[in-house]
């Protein structure tokens, strides 16, 4: 429609021309055609730069793999961004069909809005312990509603306008997007889901990414967190909570008929919640050191960020 306002999306990518390609596809597909393309490449090296280049892109930004931090990465890509609206969409979240983008806009035109996201499919090779996962964040009836917050900015958006107020936190290597967007709900601000807008997108981790994942992820959120660092120990980080997932993942498992994948599922959450327990701890060394454990620390932690963005 001619009345459709400008949208910049922007692309991470590293080393992910397998799905490449037909996300770039899906891109040139979408019945929204008011949009402009841009592209951090973290040094790919399997063809994918060849694939960006092919696909015209206002900006293609290409940075080393050690320069990689995701909140910089996103804060540039939006200091690029010509539109008021940036969509975040990564390499490897192929939409599917050409209702991808509209939904995100239109859910953005509110300007109380300050993020939005889709919904993710997995890949027909995910295994079960990860599919459980995109069933209980995005099913039809996913948990994730009843949660005190999620979300996801594999397939998302967010409003420049709110953003120009404070940006992603560049201290942060993990759930950047999860902080965020807690700020902005804190601020009176609203995170929608747009369940219409689809990608297809999943990763096979091994235990020992896994680890790593999680571990990454509670570091980060020490930063944010509201309770006391002593609601994160053994029996009911990890123990209890190795219990609660797999209790999920058994159901999961058998309904999907399944059940062979359950020994890995068991393997998986044990070092997910390990690595959960050991990055809250240091999270908690590295952000809230001396500081009173009631404090909130957004506000503090916003003061780091660079200005002019």
């Amino acid at each position: 429609m001619n009345s459709d306002p400008l949208v910049s999306i922007i692309l991470r990518s590293f080393n992910e021309a397998w799905a490449l390609g037909g996300t770039l596809a899906a891109l040139q597909e979408q019945e929204y055609k008011h949009w402009e393309l841009i592209v951090i490449d973290s040094g790919s090296s399997d063809g994918s730069q060849d694939l960006i280049r092919a696909a015209n892109p206002a900006h293609f930004i290409q940075i080393q793999p050690h320069e990689y931090n995701p909140s910089r990465v996103m804060n540039h890509g939006m200091r690029l961004a010509i539109s008021e609206f940036g969509i975040y969409l990564n390499a490897d979240a192929t939409p599917q069909g050409p209702n991808w983008l509209r939904p995100l806009v239109t859910a953005l035109q509110d300007p109380k809005t300050a993020a939005v996201f889709g919904r993710q499919i997995p890949r027909p090779d995910c295994q079960a312990v990860y599919a459980c996962d995109y069933d209980r964040c995005f099913g039809p009836n996913r948990e994730s509603a009843k949660w005190d917050h999620f979300f996801s900015m594999v397939s998302s958006g967010i409003r420049k306008d709110i953003w120009r107020q404070r940006g992603f936190l560049e201290k942060l290597q993990y759930a950047e997007d999860d902080e965020y967007t807690r700020w902005a709900k804190e601020n009176g601000y609203k995170v929608v889901y747009c369940p219409d807008s689809v990608v297809m997108h999943s990763h096979n981790y091994t235990p020992s990414q896994a680890y790593k994942r999680s571990f990454g992820d509670a570091k980060a959120l020490a930063a944010s967190w509201q309770g006391k660092s002593g609601e994160f120990n053994f029996l009911r980080t990890q123990l209890l909570g190795s219990l609660s997932d797999l209790r999920h993942d058994f159901r999961f498992c058998l309904r999907e008929g399944r059940l062979s994948e359950f020994p890995h599922a068991a393997r998986i959450r044990w070092e997910q919640r390990r690595g959960k327990l050991a990055g809250f701890r240091e999270g908690w060394a590295t952000y809230r050191h001396g500081k009173n454990e009631n404090t909130r620390t957004n506000q503090s932690l916003s003061a780091a960020l660079p200005r002019g963005i």
